[in-house]
Parts: C-alpha cells; sequence; structure tokens
C-alpha cells in the first residue's frame, strides 16, 4: 500500500539525492527494501520524482548502450528504448500515465530493471 511506504519512498528520495553527484536514480531494492518503489531526476524538468508500483506500457525507438550503476563496478551494455508511456502510483496512491523520453525515460527503464531484481 503507497500510505505504508510513504515514509521509504522518502528515504529513497533522500538517499539519492545525497548522492547526487553520482547517482540519478535508485531503486528502493537499492536501499535493501524489496518493494516496487523507484526515485529519480527527471532530466526535463530537473525536478526529483517518485514512482510507486511502476510499469513500463509502452515503448518506443529501441536503442543500445552502456550504463553505470552504483551497484557495480563500471559500465556495461544495455537495450532501452528512447521514448517511455508509465503506468504508476503517485504518493496519494492515485494511478497516472506520463510519457518520458531520452536520458529520462533510460533512468527509468534502469530503475524498474532494478525493482524486477535486473541489474545491468
Amino acid at each position: 500500500m503507497v500510505s505504508e511506504d510513504t515514509e521509504l519512498a522518502n528515504d529513497l528520495l533522500d538517499t539519492l539525492i545525497a548522492h547526487a553527484d553520482e547517482c540519478v536514480g535508485m531503486g528502493a531494492n537499492m536501499i535493501g527494501k524489496p518493494v516496487r518503489i523507484i526515485a529519480f531526476l527527471n532530466q526535463e524538468t530537473d525536478k526529483y520524482e517518485v514512482m510507486f508500483n511502476p510499469e513500463i506500457v509502452k515503448q518506443e525507438q529501441k536503442y543500445e548502450t552502456e550504463e553505470g550503476c552504483l551497484s557495480l563496478v563500471g559500465k556495461r551494455p544495455a537495450t532501452r528504448y528512447k521514448k517511455i508511456k508509465v503506468k504508476y502510483q503517485d504518493f496519494k496512491g492515485v494511478w497516472k500515465f506520463k510519457t518520458y523520453q531520452d536520458f529520462t525515460a533510460q533512468i527509468i527503464q534502469h530503475e524498474i530493471d532494478h525493482t524486477n531484481g535486473i541489474l545491468i
């Protein structure tokens, strides 16, 4: 339930902000909590966002890239999509849909992978 995870989401956001010089996104499992919450810096708005139970419902323009991660040393290859549409819950538990593109979309895909137990 989203209301039960509000404190955890705020902790995740605080941790991300504390590591802003080396990190642009985090999944809750990166701080030891196996729940589907991500926090990231939206590169278009320069604001932090949090998503509960995020799910990519549409993806366009597949490409290959390399990514780094706080959980690993060095960079690894990754397949991503330039534009994605995400279904998620906000802090109030309201389901929303939002479209992201470019680097912000890449960050979200990386963090959703973390919540699914996938490391690059």
